[in-house]
């Protein structure tokens, strides 16, 4: 099919990053785990300094520590209100700090300490889910795009069709719904809703990654990963997905 010879890099990559994190998944080590979202979190981190302009060499031992501390500490979302009450006091003192250093601190760091709660507090299977939901949600709104998509989303993510969108979130709801309901202990409403808002809300996640871009006149947020950009490109929809997700599970009861 020419929807895969030209993307034939973009699948390359997908499958080597579905392996890797199959592997993780099938191995459910809780230090393991820790370990792959760091790595991943401090690429993000790094590139998400460049897209705000962030030059304060300090911004990176930030993120090395917070996400230390989350290895060690069992809410890791009161790490990020530590992290930012410390750059302030820092920048406060020194005023010399970048204010836009507090940026990076928000995004990525918000929804990668979230998706590290998810699998605290909910287990492998919750990542699963959310893997499954962002992922389909994804798939669904490029080939739904590429078929039958005529009319634009909206301006900050001009390739992005409103029909491809309608699709990916279609397909991110029931195979997210189905998914949840397999390897959780979850109602079918709770599963239901949850999928939706996540598959919805991982569309406005990959939004302001492009408008991120759009600002700072880059076409990707770097170059870790071949077809894709930068590892900010390739998990802007779990950033949000994962506040979602946890957020709503908490609202659920569970």
């Amino acid at each position: 099919m020419k929807i895969i010879t030209d993307h034939m890099d973009r699948w390359k990559t997908a499958g080597i990053l579905l392996l890797i994190v199959g592997i993780v998944g099938m191995i459910d080590n809780n230090f393991l785990t820790w370990l792959f979202f760091g790595v991943v979190y401090l690429v993000a981190f790094y590139e998400a300094t460049k897209l705000f302009n962030a030059t304060e060499t300090r911004l990176f031992l930030y993120a090395i520590l917070i996400w230390i501390a989350a290895g060690l500490y069992p809410h890791a979302s009161d790490l990020l209100l530590l992290a930012l009450v410390i750059f302030a006091g820092s920048f406060a003192y020194w005023r010399k700090i970048e204010a836009q250093g507090f940026l990076p601190l928000l995004y990525p760091t918000a929804g990668m300490l979230f998706a590290w709660m998810l699998n605290l507090e909910y287990g492998m299977p919750s990542l699963i889910w959310m893997l499954v939901v962002v992922a389909l949600t994804d798939v669904g709104a490029f080939f739904t795009g590429k078929a039958i998509g005529k009319t634009k989303f909206c301006e900050t993510s001009p390739n992005k069709t409103l029909e491809g969108v309608i699709g990916g979130v279609i397909a991110g709801t029931i195979v997210g719904t189905m998914t949840a309901l397999s390897l959780m202990d979850i109602s079918f409403l709770a599963a239901l809703v949850i999928s939706l808002i996540a598959a919805k809300t991982s569309i406005f996640g990959d939004l302001f990654e492009s408008y991120l871009k759009r600002n700072a006149g880059v076409k990707d947020s770097g170059t870790f990963l071949p077809g894709h950009g930068g590892a900010l490109d390739r998990i802007d929809g779990y950033l949000f997905a994962s506040v979602v997700i946890y957020i709503l599970l908490q609202a659920f009861g569970y």
